[in-house]
């Protein structure tokens, strides 16, 4: 298969989170046939992350295969393909085997790949991952950069937060206590809250992307919840005691998820930037020193237009190869 039609069987084969088995195998034979030693990591159930090597790894390539849901299959036109992942981060991922199949034809040797399960939940394909570390020095991880190396991810400090109050008819709601109007003045509390600024990163954010709550229109509201989810860019100790102050007494919460943000290194040659999403790297601090690059927008990713540039496909093989020689120069020098 060349790049575009990997991409397209990779956007065709389901692998929506916790279900990632077909691609796994799919990526297991292929790579076997292209003459890469591949090993399976056992993660959980039937889910395994694939390892392949050419010699012992100094370099590994590294994205993810799962997606979010829901999965819808591929399209293209002579510019784009479509599809669910096709941005992120399957399209990442065939250039990373086009790449790693260029290198192994040119004589290269010493380098892997590695693709995660769960990137998009809980990256536990990748505390997986740690556990079983080649002892490699480099990571290039791939995520959608637009082709520029990242210097700079924030992370992801995620809160769930939980009212209770007492019911009663609505008509006579001083017999009751509104959970809703608890959560509701906590999380404008949370609105408020200065956040921290980092001169690389720039600004933490805060999103209250899910709420629940209620039962009728005519009760006073018993339960109510909320999940917090801030994109955090320095350690979280001071925001963490900040939101225990805020909550404590007034609610039940629970700190569900923290991925740290991290920085990295630029390499000469390379055009840099900063993304505000987290990736898997803060996971994988056994795989060697972390860099950050992929084709494709993150604007699109988790959309229903998601889709990736050929083009950027190309030139993400040709970034790539240069990207592990240069790295496995710097080793040897």
């Amino acid at each position: 298969m060349n790049l575009f039609e990997l991409t397209c069987t990779l956007v065709n084969t389901d692998s929506v989170t916790g279900n990632e088995r077909a691609c796994g195998l799919l990526l297991r034979n292929y790579l076997s046939e292209c003459g890469f030693s591949v090993t399976m990591i056992p993660v959980e159930g039937d889910r395994s992350n694939i390892f392949a090597t050419h010699g012992r790894p100094k370099v590994v390539l590294s994205t993810h295969m799962d997606t979010v849901p829901p999965f819808f299959p591929s399209t293209e036109d002579e510019e784009f393909i479509y599809g669910r992942g096709s941005c992120d981060a399957k399209g990442i991922l065939a250039a990373q085997v086009e790449a790693a199949k260029r290198l192994r034809a040119e004589g290269v040797g010493d380098f892997g790949l590695l693709f995660l399960v769960g990137e998009e939940t809980l990256s536990d394909g990748a505390h997986a991952a740690n556990e079983a570390s080649p002892g490699c020095r480099y990571m290039i991880n791939g995520e959608p950069t637009e082709n520029k190396l990242a210097i700079g991810s924030k992370g992801i400090l995620r809160v769930g937060i939980r009212a209770r109050g007492r019911m009663a008819h609505s008509a006579y709601p001083h017999l009751g206590e509104s959970a809703i109007d608890k959560l509701l003045d906590v999380l404008n509390e949370l609105r408020a809250m200065p956040l921290p600024v980092d001169p690389v990163l720039g600004p933490a954010t805060l999103n209250i992307g899910l709420i629940s709550g209620g039962r009728e229109a005519n009760v006073v509201p018993d339960e109510a919840h909320a999940d917090v989810l801030i994109r955090t860019v320095n350690g979280t100790e001071e925001l963490r005691d900040n939101i225990r102050r805020m909550l404590d007494g007034r609610c039940e919460y629970e700190f569900i998820r923290e991925t740290p943000a991290i920085k990295m290194a630029a390499v000469d040659g390379f055009e840099t930037d900063r993304v505000a999403f987290a990736t898997d790297l803060p996971n994988l601090t056994r795989w060697g020193q972390p860099l950050l690059l992929g084709p494709g927008s993150i604007n699109v990713a988790h959309t229903d237009h998601e889709c990736v540039r050929k083009a950027d496909l190309i030139r993400a093989v040709d970034l790539y190869c240069r990207l592990v020689r240069d790295l496995k120069a710097k080793i040897e020098d």
